[in-house]
């Protein structure tokens, strides 16, 4: 368990980040990715995470409290990624 998610949020997560921040990239977007891709990767680590014992499953017997903290997150990094090409967008047509 524990390995699978260093590699995740370490490894893979790094390499998406290093190949996406190449290219120029509207600011706040490689951001919000970040917060998406570690929320996203948090998410399914827990379904092979051992449940800490004093929480167990908070949500429909099968969501831990990692997944159901992670889903605010994941939305962030969705918004934010929104807003910097939204606003990217806006100021290349000079509104």
């Amino acid at each position: 368990g524990r390995s699978c998610a260093h590699a995740l949020e370490g490894g893979v997560l790094f390499a998406i980040l290093f190949w996406y921040s190449r290219r120029p990239r509207p600011t706040g977007a490689i951001g919000g990715l970040f917060l998406a891709l570690y929320a996203l990767f948090r998410f399914l680590v827990e379904f092979v995470r051992e449940p800490d014992s004093h929480i167990g499953f908070d949500l429909f017997g099968w969501l831990t409290r990692g997944q159901l903290l992670s889903l605010p997150m994941f939305a962030t990094g969705l918004a934010l990624m929104a807003w910097a090409f939204y606003r990217d967008r806006r100021v290349r047509n000079g509104a």
